[in-house]
Formats: structure tokens, C-alpha cells, sequence
């Protein structure tokens, strides 16, 4: 049951090059960033990542992106990261855009064990009739586009709408990050880090959890734990220095 492992080096040594991994977080809130370190310094390569974003330049997931690390993305934002938009635009990198919402919904029905969903976002667009640039050629073409995906009509509260059929994402790994968690992996994120961790880390077959801090098995509420430890395959407890170790994504004042 006692689920820590000694470092985040070790804790990722087993993922090999063409993995799939989802990774938590949103913008650089709840990122996994000492795990993500542990994995650039591993040189692992030929990723393909889950995540709501890329990071940013010089933070977060935009570490293995500079270092030519990730082959295909799946995510819902590419705007803070603008080594993110010139590999995309280059040929460099597949990247499958998809509606946040949806993106979220995905994970969870991998994680859920089921398969497919239907959904009216999307409807009307390239997202149902495909067509969506997923990776361009050099000269600027598009070399791969999105397939279009089943619609169908259905009533619902006596309304009939068309939905798009949604397939489930599942990964070989779930890379997160937890405010606190016990040594048989339950967690607690903090706030809005609990958006897209708690949904990448029921979708991995292998899930490393990084915690802020480590707890005592039984101090955790059980009604105050926002994921049960069955989900989770390893626990890295982060130093005082790491878990401080935030960025700010974008800084307003005023």
C-alpha cells in the first residue's frame, strides 16, 4: 500500500520514448513541474501529451517542447507558448485543438472506462465534419486533418439537437501535482489545481502523483479527498524548496 517512491527520477525512470502521457494542470496552476523536470533530464522523447496547454516557453511542459521532446499534442490552448505556435505552423509538432469542455469530458470517460460520448459542442463546425489542420508540411500545407466524427440527432427535454460523437482519451502515464496526499496516494488539490489532475490522473494506466506535502495515512478527511489512492501508482513527496517553486503565468497590476 505505502505508494512513495524516493524521487521524482525514480518515479519516472520506466516511462520509454513514444509514451502517451496526460498531464494536469491548467496554465502553470497544479503543473507537475518537478516531474516534467525529471522527465526532460530522463531523455525521453517521441511524447505524445494530453494537457489542457504546452506551458509556457521556459516553464512547465514548454521545457520538453524547446527540447524537440514531444511529437503530437492533445489540448484546448496554445496562446501563452510561442515555441509552441511556431512548431505547429512549422511542420514540427501534431497538435489536435480541442474544446476545453470537451477535452475535459474525454479524459474523464477514459478514466470512467467509457468509450465514446455525444456532445453538441462542435456541432456545425470542423470539429464534427473534420478537416481541422492537425500537423502542416514545411511549405505551409496541411499533411494531416482531423476526421470528421459520427453526428446524430436526439430529444432531449423535448428538443431534438444534433451531437457529435466524442471517443474517450486514455494514456500510458498520468503525470500530477496534489497540495497534500498519504502514502497510499490519496490527494488533495488545491483551489483550481483540481480542474484537469484529478480527470489526467483516472486516465493513465500508470499514475505519479508529485504532493506538496506528505501526510499520515488517516489525517486526510475522507469527504475532504479529492482523489481515492486506487487511482494512483506513485507518490513523490516534494522538498519544502519544490513545492514553493511556483511560477505565475501572467502577472497583472494595477
Amino acid at each position: 500500500m505505502d505508494k512513495v517512491v524516493q524521487s521524482a527520477v525514480e518515479a519516472v525512470a520506466d516511462i520509454p520514448d513514444g509514451a502517451t502521457l496526460a498531464v494536469g494542470g491548467f496554465g502553470l496552476c497544479g503543473i507537475p513541474s518537478v516531474l516534467i523536470h525529471a522527465l526532460l533530464d530522463s531523455g525521453v522523447t517521441d511524447l505524445e501529451v494530453i494537457s489542457n496547454n504546452c506551458g509556457v516557453d521556459d516553464w512547465g511542459l514548454g521545457l520538453l517542447l524547446q527540447a524537440g521532446r514531444i511529437r503530437r499534442i492533445v489540448a484546448s490552448y496554445v496562446g501563452e507558448n510561442k515555441e509552441f505556435a511556431r512548431q505547429y505552423l512549422a511542420g514540427e509538432l501534431e497538435v489536435e485543438l480541442t474544446p476545453q469542455g470537451t477535452l475535459a469530458e474525454r479524459l474523464r470517460a477514459g478514466g470512467s472506462g467509457i468509450a465514446a460520448f455525444y456532445t453538441r459542442t462542435g456541432v456545425g463546425t470542423l470539429v464534427a465534419a473534420g478537416g481541422l489542420p492537425w500537423r502542416y508540411s514545411a511549405d505551409g500545407s496541411v499533411l494531416v486533418s482531423s476526421p470528421p466524427k459520427p453526428v446524430e440527432t436526439f430529444t432531449v427535454r423535448g428538443e431534438s439537437h444534433e451531437f457529435v460523437r466524442e471517443e474517450a482519451i486514455t494514456a500510458d502515464y498520468a503525470l500530477v501535482r496534489a497540495a497534500r496526499g498519504d502514502r497510499h496516494g490519496n490527494l488533495v488539490f488545491h483551489a483550481s489545481a483540481r480542474n484537469f489532475n484529478p480527470l489526467c490522473a483516472a486516465a493513465g494506466a500508470v499514475t505519479i502523483a508529485e504532493v506538496e506535502e506528505l501526510v499520515p495515512v488517516g489525517s486526510l478527511d475522507p469527504d475532504a479527498i479529492h482523489l481515492p489512492g486506487i487511482v494512483v501508482d506513485r507518490v513523490v513527496a516534494l522538498s519544502p524548496a519544490e513545492a514553493a517553486d511556483k511560477r505565475i503565468e501572467r502577472r497583472t497590476v494595477s
